[in-house]
């Protein structure tokens, strides 16, 4: 309790600039997968390590793309507590 006492709770402008800084992130990271998935393949001879590189990049992307739905989900909820508070 003596934690939450002291605890600040955090500004509509701190949350959005989080928000914002979060979707950066995410679509640089988009980014750079997608580039990494250009370059896997060059000069590369063995269709192991062609397949093995892929399979990472599949992985890799898989896990942003719940990563990023987590935080649509989250967000999502921010969104409806800030519309119910305006509704009450």
């Amino acid at each position: 309790s003596h934690i939450m006492s002291e605890y600040v709770r955090m500004t509509d402008t701190e949350r959005d600039q989080i928000d914002q800084d979060a979707q950066v992130f995410m679509r640089t990271c988009a980014d750079a997968i997608h580039q990494l998935r250009a370059e896997a393949h060059k000069g590369v001879q063995s269709a192991q390590v062609k397949e093995h590189r892929t399979a990472v990049l599949d992985f890799i992307e898989d896990y942003l793309k719940r990563v990023c739905k987590l935080y649509s989900e989250q967000r999502a909820i921010r969104v409806k507590r800030v519309i119910d508070k305006k509704r009450l």
